[in-house]
């Protein structure tokens, strides 16, 4: 075997040249079939055409309405927070993600007044129910509230 006797392992094919001429088997037409969109330049089959028909997601019935800057809150209850938490720790929402009670550090907490809270604790989190706070207040711990970014 000699340096000549070499071939390529992948098949090295030529691109088809299109409309030239007759003789060429893809003239005229090159290979788009008469009329309809196939043939037009620029306007291809998109994802959803369904030949023509309405497509499937505008035959659906849109209700309601979705809010694009909706707050989802991630909750936390005190019960938790009081089983979790020793005194004098701060709840913000790394300590809370490392302790497995929320499951996104990133987002926005609120804290729940479900339970008691019997330890003197730091809060830092963005929101807190009403009920919550009271009994925040009630065990002499401290409330900050986190601006949403």
């Amino acid at each position: 075997m000699e340096l000549k006797d070499l071939k390529p392992i992948c098949r090295n094919k030529r691109k088809r040249r299109l409309g030239r001429g007759h003789a060429s088997g893809r003239g005229k037409t090159a290979g788009r079939g008469h009329k309809g969109t196939g043939q037009r330049a620029g306007r291809r089959f998109y994802i959803g055409f369904e030949g023509g028909n309405v497509p499937f997601l505008r035959k659906i019935p849109k209700r309601g309405f979705n809010h694009k800057k909706k707050i989802e809150y991630q909750t936390v209850n005190l019960l938790q927070i009081d089983k979790k938490f020793a005194e004098g720790e701060t709840v913000d929402p790394r300590t809370l993600k490392e302790k497995n009670l929320i499951k996104n550090d990133k987002g926005a907490v609120k804290v729940l007044a479900k339970g008691e809270l019997n330890k003197r604790l730091v809060f830092r989190v963005h929101k807190a129910s009403e009920q919550a706070l009271t009994k925040i207040k009630e065990s002499k711990s401290e409330f900050e509230t986190l601006s949403l970014k």
